[in-house]
């Protein structure tokens, strides 16, 4: 039985989701994961926004994509994901992707914050098709503190829930605020 990472949890839903073809979005970019999941899942007819503030982000992301050798589909934007919606149509997204947190490898006093978090996440939803999935990671405790969360799911627990799914799992038995895994489905 594997050890699953919050990463790896959510990656499954993910490539359940994601078809070859499809415009998704990784709305938060950190070191690129994500953003190489969803371009290898799109392939060469898809397209993938990756977003950040920090120009460390980009970079790094960069260097993976360059080393991994992913489809030439994706574009990174240096900005903040409040700003999601400046950037494609409602309705026309597949997937779209959230880590809450910091950087991993960055500052940790450069993190997520509940202000630009939660307009980021109500744009996402209406970005989404039909049938299409937000995977939200919330990692708080420690360096990252709990308002961000507490907002967050307070937030998602207000869904409508004639236009949303959402499925809220947690690492029951793993010690010091182990990560919240989300995962939002358009109706």
């Amino acid at each position: 039985m594997k050890n699953y990472q919050i990463t790896e949890w959510c990656a499954h839903f993910i490539k359940e989701q994601v078809q070859e073809g499809d415009f998704c979005i990784d709305a938060t970019m950190g070191n690129g994961n994500d953003t190489l999941l969803l371009s290898r899942l799109c392939g060469s007819s898809g397209r993938v926004l990756s977003f950040d503030i920090q120009k460390q982000a980009l970079t790094n992301t960069e260097a993976l994509l360059t080393k991994e050798q992913a489809p030439q589909n994706y574009t990174l934007i240096l900005d903040s994901h409040e700003h999601i919606d400046q950037y494609t149509e409602n309705a026309s997204v597949s997937c779209i992707i959230f880590n809450l947190g910091y950087l991993p490898g960055g500052d940790h006093n450069l993190t997520t914050k509940k202000e630009t978090s939660i307009p980021a996440l109500t744009k996402a939803l209406s970005l989404l098709k039909k049938g299409g999935l937000l995977s939200l990671c919330i990692y708080s405790g420690g360096d990252s503190g709990f308002d961000e969360r507490d907002a967050v799911l307070a937030w998602l627990q207000n869904l409508n829930p004639r236009k949303f799914l959402v499925i809220k799992t947690e690492y029951y038995n793993r010690p010091n605020h182990p990560p919240i895994p989300v995962m939002i489905i358009r109706l």
